[in-house]
C-alpha cells in the first residue's frame, strides 16, 4: 500500500463530464486504445466537474504566458479494466526491454519487475478505499504543444518507466537542451499548481484535484488549511 491510499474518501458525488476538444487538444486515437486496452463504451477523455473547471483555468494561464500554446491532454479517466491491461502491458515491456522472456523469470524477478512498474503505475485496486487515481476521474495526464500543434520537447516521454521521468530530473543538466526540458517542465508544473493541481512526485505529466494522492501532496505543502480527506473516489 502506497502512503496516500490510507487518507479516507467521502465522495462528493460529481459526475464525470467529457473534456471539450475544442479547448484542449486530445491525443486520438487515444494510445492505449490503439493497443487495445478495453475501454468498452467509455472515453477516457473524461474528467470530475471540478478538474475540467480547474483544467480551464490551468489553460488560461498558460495562455498569459504562451498564448499560442495549447495545453494536451494525453490521458484522464481509465476504467479498472483499463488500468489492468496497462499494468499487464508495461510488466511485459519492461521484461522485453531487459531481454528477458516472460515464461522464464523467477519469482523473484518477477517481483522486481513489478517493482519497476509499480513506481509509476497504480495497482488496480477494485477496494473503494484504495481506487487507481485515474479511476477516479480526478487525474490527469497533460503536456505542452505549440502553435502548430507539436510537442514541446520535455526530455522524456509520457509512461517512460526511467528517471528521466522525475519531474527536476533535469533542474542542475549543464546542458543548454536539457535546461529548456526542465524550463517546460517548470512552466507546466507552475501552471497546473496555480490552477490548483498537485503533481506526482515521479512523473513529471501526472497531475491531480481532490483524490487521495492530491490530499497526501497537500499535507505535505500547504499550512494550517490542509485537507484531511479525498472528496472523489472511484468511478469503477
Amino acid at each position: 500500500m502506497k502512503p496516500y491510499q490510507l487518507i479516507p474518501i467521502i465522495d462528493c458525488g460529481e459526475p464525470l463530464i467529457p473534456i471539450p476538444s475544442h479547448l484542449f487538444v486530445l491525443e486520438t486515437p487515444h494510445p492505449y486504445q490503439k493497443l487495445g486496452a478495453p475501454y468498452d463504451h467509455r472515453s477516457p477523455f473524461y474528467v470530475r466537474v471540478g478538474v475540467l473547471t480547474a483544467l480551464t483555468k490551468a489553460r488560461m494561464l498558460l495562455h498569459q504566458v504562451k498564448p499560442n500554446w495549447q495545453l494536451q491532454i494525453f490521458d484522464a479517466y481509465r476504467p479498472l479494466a483499463v488500468q489492468q491491461f496497462m499494468v499487464d502491458y508495461a510488466f511485459r515491456e519492461q521484461v522485453r526491454q531487459a531481454g528477458m522472456r516472460f515464461n522464464t523469470l523467477s519469482e523473484f524477478q518477477r517481483q522486481e519487475f513489478l517493482s519497476q512498474v509499480y513506481e509509476f503505475w497504480a495497482i488496480p485496486s477494485s477496494d473503494s478505499k484504495t481506487p487507481p487515481p485515474h479511476s477516479t476521474g480526478a487525474a490527469v495526464d497533460v503536456t505542452l504543444v505549440d502553435e502548430g500543434g507539436a510537442l514541446i520537447p520535455m526530455g522524456s516521454p509520457i509512461d517512460e518507466i526511467s528517471p528521466r521521468s522525475l519531474p527536476h530530473y533535469f533542474a542542475n543538466s549543464p546542458s543548454l537542451e536539457e535546461q529548456a526540458y526542465h524550463q517546460h517542465r517548470q512552466l507546466l508544473g507552475d501552471m497546473m499548481k496555480k490552477a490548483g493541481f498537485h503533481r506526482h512526485p515521479n512523473e513529471w505529466w501526472h497531475f491531480c484535484l481532490g483524490d487521495q494522492m492530491w490530499v497526501w501532496l497537500s499535507q505535505s505543502t500547504e499550512g494550517v488549511n490542509k485537507p484531511q480527506i479525498a472528496y472523489y473516489g472511484g468511478v469503477l
